[in-house]
């Protein structure tokens, strides 16, 4: 689709609207610099009008039965497919990714959208017996209201599936902002899910920035339910932020993963696991491996399988075939990432290679960096306690299984831990003892499938999870239900014992 010179608009109510204030801004492909299109800039007018479209279509999209809401979110997910082409080809363009990880992000969205239209048929709640008799005791799940979903660049269809999919099939309606690095690509997603016949007001979307949108959103008093994937500093302020109207918050923030390398490990089948999952998505994942903990009878060998192999992946634009490495996602993202291969260097760690913004062929136009490792890492070093969300990982040299099990988890966050051994009760240890929401076996620390939890432990989040049948915690609340059919009154709560009826 030719996207340069077009203008998009919010969709409120089922109407595109520009904002109120009559601003914008552009969207630029972090490969090549060039304009994607043109987007409003929009304020809190804009929040409010799409809050007030949400809260209307509420009152009869809650009533709609969840089956139907189901074969909705059905077609959805057959029009992703339909269309995961053309939302690939945009992806590599807008957000940077190689064409391969673009297409297993829809993947993700096409699975997720199946997997939740699956749940309008389920939706279990409880039966369980009354301590009376003649009464029937059950517990159900039940829609909240209005769901502000606010979302990162960096899995710009696979994260508002994650978050407005579920919402949806639970019976609530949605005010989406998508990330203003990749606002086509939720604006696109927008569009499918009108086409598959979400009706007007259930899903909205409000494009702008944080400070303006995303603030309106969370604080809005009419927003019950506030799910977010970003930083921890911004999930702290969002906390804070909806604090005075207690709402619902769901919170997905960093990571700082790691990979153990046992030295009983297939060093092969390790440095391919470490090479998908430091430099993967150019390193920008939540779950990324920006630790490799590594056994010192091992440690030479993998360091120089692993530099070997990372000099060899070539770096471009997503859509060239034979592109490893694509672009990060902008220059301020560049410049961080720059920036902790300066603080790694004035640490002490060994560059062992990469440590530069890439330029030459052309790459000077986008935003490259070289994948970067590093050697020699102290724990407690910067470069291994924060999260960098870029090409850079770093070796860090333990002793034993119970050094490399303390080691990744002297951390503040716990999202996604992986382990490379081939002993059995290792890696069972491993398992109970890792400090993460997320543990992998002889994998890398990504590769998340949609019917289990996603989520982490510590500052990673707040406790909820997304995917799975835990998501639908996020977007439900339970209700107890007592039908006595007894004809009498019965008093709970009375103390009876003995007594039998």
């Amino acid at each position: 689709m030719a996207t340069g010179s077009r203008t998009f608009r919010n969709l409120i109510g089922g109407e595109w609207l520009d904002a109120a204030g009559g601003e914008t801004f552009e969207s630029v492909s972090p490969a090549t610099g060039e304009r994607i299109g043109t987007f409003p800039k929009s304020t809190a007018e804009d929040v409010d009008r799409a809050v007030a479209a949400a809260r209307d279509a509420y009152a009869s999209w809650r009533l709609v039965p969840a089956p139907r809401r189901g074969e909705i979110l059905f077609r959805f997910g057959s029009l992703v497919r339909e269309a995961k082409e053309e939302l690939a080809q945009l992806m590599t363009r807008e957000m940077g990714k190689v064409l391969p990880e673009a297409g297993g992000d829809v993947q993700e969205a096409i699975d997720m959208s199946f997997y939740m239209a699956g749940e309008g048929r389920r939706l279990f709640g409880q039966t369980t017996p009354s301590e009376l008799p003649d009464k029937f005791n059950m517990s159900v799940r039940m829609p909240i209201g209005v769901v502000g979903v606010i979302t990162p660049w960096n899995f710009p269809i696979a994260i508002p599936s994650w978050k407005i999919v579920p919402a949806l099939v639970c019976g609530n309606t949605v005010v989406f902002k998508p990330a203003n690095d990749t606002p086509l690509l939720g604006q696109r997603f927008v569009e499918l899910l009108a086409e598959a016949g979400v009706p007007p007001g259930v899903v909205n979307v409000v494009h702008g920035f944080g400070r303006e949108v995303g603030d309106r959103i969370v604080r809005h008093p009419e927003v019950p339910v506030v799910t977010l994937t970003g930083s921890r500093e911004t999930g702290v302020a969002v906390l804070r932020a909806a604090a005075d109207n207690l709402k619902h918050v769901h919170l997905e923030l960093g990571g700082k993963n790691a990979i153990i390398v046992m030295d009983d490990a297939d060093l092969d089948l390790a440095v391919d696991g470490i090479l998908w999952s430091a430099f993967g998505t150019s390193g920008q994942r939540c779950t990324a491996a920006s630790r490799v903990i590594v056994h010192e009878r091992v440690y030479d060998e993998l360091q120089s399988r692993l530099v070997a192999a990372a000099e060899r992946m070539r770096i471009g634009p997503g859509w060239e075939p034979d592109t490893d490495v694509g672009p990060v996602i902008n220059r301020s993202a560049l410049e961080k990432i720059h920036s902790y291969t300066e603080i790694g260097r004035d640490e002490g760690a060994r560059l062992l290679t990469g440590g530069e913004i890439a330029t030459g062929d052309g790459l000077e136009r986008g935003f490259y960096y070289r994948p970067t490792i590093f050697g020699d890492v102290e724990p407690t070093m910067r470069i291994a306690q924060e999260e960098i969300f870029g090409p850079t990982t770093a070796l860090i040299r333990v002793r034993d299984a119970d050094e490399a099990i303390r080691v990744a988890n002297g951390i503040r966050y716990g999202l996604s831990s992986s382990i490379f051994t081939r002993d059995v009760n290792l890696a069972f240890r491993a398992m109970r003892d890792l400090e993460a929401g997320i543990t992998y076996v002889n994998a890398g620390t990504i590769g998340a499938e949609v019917h289990l939890p996603f989520g982490g432990t510590k500052d990673t989040g707040n406790g909820h999870r997304e995917a799975g049948q835990a998501a639908l915690d996020v977007f439900t609340e339970w209700k107890s239900i007592y039908v006595d059919y007894s004809g009498r009154l019965q008093r709970a709560q009375i103390d009876t014992a003995g007594e039998v009826r």
